[in-house]
C-alpha cells in the first residue's frame, strides 16, 4: 500500500477545492492569474520615458566618478607610505 504519490494529493486537493470552495472559484483564480500574467507582459512592453533613461545613465555616471576617485585616493595614500 505505502504513502500516496504527488498527483494524488493533487486530484484530492482539487477535488476538495470544488466541494468546499465552489466551483466559480478556481476560474475567478485563473481569470486573476492571467489578468497578472497580461499586465506584466505590458509592463515589459513598455519603453522606458526619456527622462527615467537620462536618470540613470546620471546615476551611473556619479557612480563612475566615485569609483575613480575613491580608487585615485587609495593610489595616493599607498604612494606616500
Amino acid at each position: 500500500m505505502g504513502t500516496f504519490s504527488v498527483w494524488h494529493w493533487l486530484i484530492v486537493l482539487v477535488i476538495v477545492l470544488v466541494l468546499f470552495g465552489g466551483g466559480g472559484k478556481i476560474p475567478k483564480l485563473m481569470r486573476d492569474m492571467g489578468k497578472g500574467i497580461n499586465a506584466f507582459k505590458k509592463g515589459l512592453k513598455e519603453e522606458p520615458k526619456d527622462s527615467d533613461v537620462a536618470d540613470e545613465n546620471d546615476a551611473i555616471e556619479q557612480g563612475n566618478v566615485a569609483a575613480s576617485t575613491a580608487a585615485e585616493d587609495k593610489d595616493k595614500s599607498a604612494a606616500q607610505s
